[in-house]
């Protein structure tokens, strides 16, 4: 077998690191196994499929300047720090083996002193806590598996941010699983980014009975790479951070010094497709002036905020619509 190639990302852009990703994975020999290591600063990282609302608080995130990212694979949000070291093995799709991966990551970690076992689908435990994570993506004739391991993250952050306030969604779409976590700093001093990252291309190595090419992944060169570019700013798009959400339903029930209104907010791809208000006492127009004003509306307080003060103080509703479209802006 030739040399293996592992690809170590200097950059800690999540967005770049998903493109630099995207970008090897369509690029490979796809019967040449590769292996890329990367980091990424404060961020959350949801699945494919996954709804960013239900999924983490993008209010803390928003203040605290903690991005939102979203990966090509499925599985659960997780959230990424430099105290998190991520890896993803790619191989042909014929000799894919999530398995022989898992093995690999579990190999390093051992000489550390460190005993990981395999927990569940697909995570990584040591004394029944979660280390790592893992998520899948196949093609035809090629497929990656990548993962985490929390070295020493910020396991408050990460908390607070997979907790969002507001859960009264209906939704489609994959949901996290929450698990107890632990950093493998507690289980050994030794571990490291830079010793880890050692340990994983030597695990790569002994596991292919190979030598190992290691290449550095510059952040200057990935960020003027004019073939990346593409995937790295679709990687930031609203289009594709919020709009590939899947359906979703917000249930609404709020008072007012007239009334009470209860209803629903009816999303698809991440902008409010219909918004159904039943007010009580019942307000001749209210309900079709609200929708008629939110319908086609990113999701999102901002927006909603937005769009309210668009409203013209001609509408005979001019201040009731007003002061729901406030309501509804809190509640998201």
């Amino acid at each position: 077998m030739k040399s293996l190639k592992v690809y170590l990302s200097e950059s800690h852009d999540p967005h770049l690191n998903l493109a630099a990703e995207h970008q090897l994975f369509s690029r490979m020999n796809p019967e040449d196994p590769m292996l890329l290591i990367w980091r990424n600063e404060p961020s959350v990282v949801i699945g494919r499929y996954q709804n960013p609302w239900y999924e983490c608080d993008l209010k803390a995130m928003k203040h605290q300047g903690v991005q939102l990212a979203r990966r090509q694979s499925g599985g659960g949000a997780v959230y990424h720090d430099l105290g998190n070291t991520n890896f993803t093995f790619f191989s042909s799709r014929r000799s894919y083996s999530k398995e022989k991966n898992t093995r690999i990551v579990i190999d390093a970690l051992s000489r550390f002193g460190i005993e990981a076992e395999a927990s569940g689908r697909n995570d990584i435990a040591v004394d029944g806590r979660k280390v790592s994570g893992s998520a899948f993506k196949l093609s035809s004739d090629r497929a990656y598996h990548h993962g985490t391991l929390l070295i020493s993250a910020d396991i408050p952050s990460l908390l607070r941010y997979l907790t969002p306030e507001n859960k009264k969604f209906t939704a489609k779409g994959v949901r996290s699983v929450a698990s107890r976590v632990a950093n493998l700093s507690e289980f050994s001093p030794l571990i490291t980014h830079q010793s880890v990252s050692e340990a994983l291309i030597e695990a790569f190595s002994s596991a292919y009975r190979s030598s190992c090419e290691v290449i550095r992944l510059d952040a200057y060169s990935l960020e003027h790479d004019q073939d990346l570019m593409p995937c790295f700013q679709m990687m930031g798009d609203w289009e594709w951070l919020y709009g590939k959400t899947p359906e979703f339903v917000h249930p609404l029930a709020g008072s007012f010094s007239w009334g009470e209104v209860t209803g629903e907010i009816a999303c698809l791809k991440g902008r409010i497709a219909e918004a159904v208000l039943r007010p009580q006492p019942p307000v001749p127009g209210l309900q079709e002036g609200t929708a008629e004003v939110l319908r086609d509306v990113q999701y999102g307080s901002d927006e909603v905020m937005e769009r309210r003060e668009q409203i013209s103080g001609k509408d005979p509703h001019y201040r009731l619509v007003r002061d729901i479209l406030s309501w509804i802006a809190s509640e998201i």
